[in-house]
């Protein structure tokens, strides 16, 4: 169905004249008698009687006014879920208790009026895809380049360096430490049951093993974080390496410990990657958010891989 004609016809049906549609609509008043002519040729009926004193809407024009209005509600719905600004902004964040969430959620205090849109994708490829297609507008990744290589048509930038902890039950003998340097980890199980290989999660721990001479331990089926903070607290040897601002709750009774890794801090280099023609007002904004909050940054004292 035409729309143009659709609102011509609502238009005109307001003002009684099809005169006053025409100047409404800035077209001439034959133009404005051909669309409605349209209209009542494809739903054949006529939707107005016309007089000397205008045009009065018929039976059937009544009864089909109320649903044009609704399409033209609709329309404007559609055009408002893709014009940059009326829609929310669509992020990926890998996971929900990890710490490009928390950076959303920073953003989010510093610009209330920002609609954001919260997915969680399971690797840089899918995210990427998604960035392409158009179903994301940018998405929180350690880029592991130059092992890989992004299209032409995606942009990065690395945002946020965030230190890696130990994670250690009460009974495990570094327990009681405030922190420890990666190589004295080297002989020491540490479990990640998560890590997937060919994932860029999977790519940083590998060259964290690799560089410490770390073994890390990724047997087991993963049940989750629940299961695995269970057993880190209950075993006296087990240990696992997790991110500063990974959000974890665990029972008061399992005492779980967070300690800093020192001499040198690993860190996890998060990105933002996006479309180079996206023109969201909104990623602008949460570009500049995280630009302004990485200014100042000093990578002296920390490790990261040489991809990143």
């Amino acid at each position: 169905m035409d729309l143009d004609a659709v609102r011509t016809f609502v238009t005109a049906a307001d003002g009684g004249r099809f005169q006053d549609a025409a100047a409404a609509l800035s077209v001439t008043q034959q133009a404005v008698s051909k669309r409605i002519a349209t209209l009542e040729k494809t739903l054949g009926v006529r939707l107005f009687t016309r007089g000397a004193r205008g045009a009065t809407l018929t039976i059937d024009g009544q009864a089909f006014l109320p649903h044009a209005r609704d399409l033209l509600r609709a329309e404007e719905r559609a055009l408002a879920s893709v014009r940059p600004g009326s829609r929310a902004l669509r992020v990926d964040v890998i996971g929900r208790r990890l710490a490009p969430a928390s950076l959303l959620r920073d953003f989010r205090r510093g610009h209330p009026e920002a609609e954001l849109d919260v997915v969680t994708l399971f690797d840089a490829d899918a995210a990427v895809d998604a960035i392409r297609s158009g179903t994301i507008d940018a998405s929180f990744r350690a880029v592991t380049m130059p092992g890989r290589r992004l299209p032409d048509d995606i942009e990065t930038a690395r945002v946020y360096d965030e230190p890696i902890q130990l994670l250690t039950g009460p009974a495990h003998d570094l327990a009681s430490v405030r922190a420890v340097a990666p190589a004295d980890l080297a002989g020491r199980r540490i479990w990640m049951p998560g890590l997937v290989p060919g994932t860029e999660w999977g790519a940083y721990y590998d060259a964290l093993a690799a560089a410490f001479a770390l073994t890390i331990e990724i047997t087991g089926p993963d049940f989750g974080t629940e299961p695995l903070l269970d057993t880190i607290a209950d075993s006296r040897s087990l240990a696992t390496f997790v991110g500063e601002r990974t959000h974890l709750v665990w029972p008061a009774d399992h005492g779980l410990r967070r300690i800093a890794l020192r001499d040198p801090v690993p860190v996890y280099p998060h990105s933002l990657i996006w479309h180079r023609d996206n023109t969201h007002p909104t990623l602008a904004a949460l570009r500049a958010d995280l630009h302004a909050r990485r200014a100042g940054h000093s990578p002296v004292g920390t490790w990261a891989p040489t991809w990143a």
